[in-house]
């Protein structure tokens, strides 16, 4: 039996990356029936809607939403398939910040921050977030963005439903790499 932060790992990795695992279809938006999915995952294990709710509810990145009626679920942001989140472009706060490991860092100050496997470069608009994502993936480092200037350049910046700030790339020169870890 899968505990609760399993369930949860299985769900974003369905509804961020691999909706056919569980057999379910997500719509351009990113969208699954929920009652699929609770069908799905209740026929691996008993689940229902309470269950999926507390997930959604205490879930520490706030990484689903359900639609108003609560018909249809998914994931804030982190896709690594093409899916169109609604999102309307806003301005940002002049910096934010991305926090990543010191290994990728040569690279990043070459070429920039690029989504990877993603569809778009995850930001925070605080310094400890963007601390505690890059200790997820070794030795960190946090890296400023001029993300006012970058705006006034003209790129897009959209902000998630659960507050995570998502641009296409991020040039060098926008970058500066600072030691507050």
């Amino acid at each position: 039996m899968r505990t609760m932060t399993e369930l949860s790992k299985l769900i974003s990795l369905v509804l961020r990356h691999k909706p056919e695992r569980l057999g379910l279809t997500m719509d351009a938006h990113g969208w699954v029936e929920t009652s699929a999915l609770i069908e799905k995952l209740n026929a691996l294990q008993p689940f229902d809607i309470g269950m999926l709710e507390t997930i959604v509810a205490t879930d520490s990145k706030q990484r689903y939403s359900f639609s108003d009626d609560k018909s249809r679920i998914r994931a804030n942001q982190g896709h690594s398939i093409p899916v169109d989140l609604e999102l309307l472009p806003i301005a940002p706060p002049e910096i934010l910040w991305h926090g990543t490991a010191t290994r990728f860092s040569e690279r990043i100050e070459r070429e920039g921050l690029r989504p990877m496997s993603r569809q778009y470069v995850h930001l925070s608009d605080n310094l400890q977030t963007a601390r505690t994502v890059g200790k997820r993936h070794g030795t960190p480092v946090i890296y400023e963005v001029a993300a006012g200037q970058m705006h006034r350049a003209g790129y897009a910046f959209f902000r998630s439903e659960n507050g995570v700030w998502l641009t296409d790339a991020i040039p060098p020169e926008y970058l500066t790499r600072t030691e507050h870890c």
